[in-house]
């Protein structure tokens, strides 16, 4: 059973992946590439586990157990006792194989490599391993802590044992685990990314503006979040990374990223963690771009 887990990546998803492993009582190391990074990381958590005392989720008591299960680190070394190793990198295939590199040689032999990529092949991404029957997707949502859905997806060579592991561990975080064949963006991702994509071009192509779109969505497909606000939520580099493996991986023009998504990611405009997207994040209220 899986007891000792790594998550390299301290961002959004990589804290995130952290504190729903700590809260189901695993002991976590946590990785970046700087103590300032991770100091950053502890924080978010706290905030958010404070948050989830409130509603009366769990009590002051387990918030305190859990943050003193995750130890902070930046170096690979001590993954060398994990069972399991969750990479939680920005959506950069070249990154994401360099990380592998640099842990493989302290892991233990029989450790779990798992990415927690949204829309890179699995099979690819494990060759760069020296360990292809146990290495696998894990596709956690965003936000973490609230988000109840993990895609596993296994590539041609994942072992059935390494499947059976990452399920079990799957319904001890709490979440739903459902299986995904090893496409470009599995389903979740197959499936939204599109609908954001077609929601820029439907600015782009000026029929309606940002409010207009999103309310319309909102109001009219019943959608918590409209297209153009849920791509800021998620960043609008990460949207093109997936949208580009879309388009690359399945050859179809259906998928070709918005020329206006494009320009936004050159400009620097990313959403709420740039301040700048389709909304503009510096006031009280987000105010639409367009």
């Amino acid at each position: 059973m899986i007891q000792r887990i790594g998550v390299v990546g301290a961002g959004q998803m990589g804290n995130g992946i952290a504190h729903v492993c700590a809260l189901a009582g695993l002991n976590v190391r946590l990785l970046d590439l700087t103590d300032e990074q991770l100091v950053e990381a502890m924080a978010a958590m706290e905030r958010n586990m404070d948050r989830q005392v409130r509603r009366g989720l769990y009590d002051e008591l387990a918030k305190s157990e859990a943050l003193a299960r995750i130890e902070t680190n930046t170096d690979m070394a001590v993954l060398g006792d994990c069972d399991m190793v969750i990479e939680a990198a920005t959506e950069q295939e070249a990154l994401k194989r360099k990380i592998y590199q640099s842990m493989i040689p302290h892991l233990a032999d029989d450790a779990i490599i798992a990415s927690n990529t949204s829309s890179i092949p699995i099979t690819r991404l494990a060759s760069a391993t020296d360990r292809p029957g146990r290495f696998i997707g894990m596709h956690f949502m965003n936000p973490v802590p609230m988000m109840q859905l993990v895609e596993v997806i296994r590539g041609i060579a994942t072992e059935d044992a390494t499947v059976s592991e990452v399920r079990d561990l799957t319904r001890r975080l709490g979440k739903q685990a459902v299986s995904s064949e090893d496409f470009p963006a599995f389903i979740v991702n197959r499936i939204l990314l599109p609908m954001i994509n077609e929601g820029v071009y439907t600015l782009y192509e000026g029929v309606g503006s940002v409010e207009a779109i999103d309310t319309a969505m909102k109001l009219g497909a019943n959608h918590p979040m409209g297209p153009l606000e849920l791509a800021d939520f998620i960043g609008l580099d990460t949207c093109l990374s997936v949208m580009q493996v879309l388009y690359e991986g399945l050859a179809d023009s259906k998928y070709r990223p918005c020329p206006l998504l494009v320009k936004y990611v050159e400009a620097g405009w990313l959403g709420r963690k740039s301040g700048r997207g389709f909304y503009d994040y510096s006031g009280p209220d987000p105010v639409p771009t367009r």
